[in-house]
């Protein structure tokens, strides 16, 4: 069931000791600097969003990759966050997101596939609240702890099956899922409002198209986009 309390309560920014604001800064490949070179190759890739640029500059994403592998956190890749999951490459992120948002004011978001919760850090920038599902216990906490260190108190963190997901009494303005499965869940376009969007890799497990699915009363269009890699969506909980 979508619409429940988090876990645990989310820090906010003024809550963070200074300590934790100097890591978010990060120096070297992990400044800000750095995120704002990783801003100007996204709008050069196509992203045309300036809303959603914002947010991809202004989100940490060296807080949300092992210490290792900070250095290459802005590189236009994917990176291992362990249990055979990977934080997506930036452009991925950004499209997405700007797919979901279409130029709109976002109150409720979804998202299926948390991981290390980088893109639910995007999409709380996005969105007034952001609920975000994660199947592997040991990830939704890791990602839960990080999303408290930065702040963002409107991102929900829950460890439960997002396939399952239902709702009688919340319906999204835009869902997001970041793993990829063979067709579109049949839940998910049901849990939209009125003009919502879903963006969901869909297609084989070795090559997806990102694909918008939008309602229109009881009707739902459905459009491909660019082809994209994602780990397969899982059902389950670990």
């Amino acid at each position: 069931m979508i619409g429940k309390k988090a876990d645990e309560p989310l820090a906010t920014a003024k809550q963070l000791p200074s300590g934790a604001a100097r890591t978010a800064q990060g120096s070297g490949m992990t400044s800000e600097r750095t995120r704002l070179r990783m801003v100007v190759r996204l709008r050069e890739q196509g992203i045309a969003d300036e809303v959603v640029l914002a947010a991809m500059s202004a989100v940490p994403r060296h807080l949300f990759v092992d210490e290792a592998l900070a250095t290459r956190s802005y590189e236009d890749t994917a990176l291992p966050i362990g249990f055979g999951q990977t934080i997506s490459q930036p452009w991925v992120v950004a499209r997405s997101a700007e797919l979901a948002r279409a130029g709109r004011a976002l109150s409720l978001v979804l998202e299926i596939g948390a991981g290390c919760g980088y893109q639910a850090a995007i999409l709380g920038r996005l969105a007034k609240e952001v609920y975000t599902i994660e199947r592997i216990g040991a990830l939704a906490a890791k990602a839960r702890q990080t999303l408290s260190a930065i702040g963002a108190n409107n991102v929900k963190v829950r460890n439960a099956d997002g396939q399952e997901a239902t709702s009688n009494v919340v319906q999204f303005d835009a869902i997001v899922v970041a793993a990829g499965a063979p067709s579109v869940p049949p839940n998910l376009p049901l849990l939209l409002a009125e003009g919502g969007r879903l963006v969901i890799p869909v297609g084989a497990p070795d090559r997806q198209r990102l694909t918008l699915v939008t309602r229109s009363g009881d009707s739902f269009s459905q459009q491909a986009f660019e082809d994209v890699v994602f780990v397969p969506l899982k059902s389950g909980q670990e």
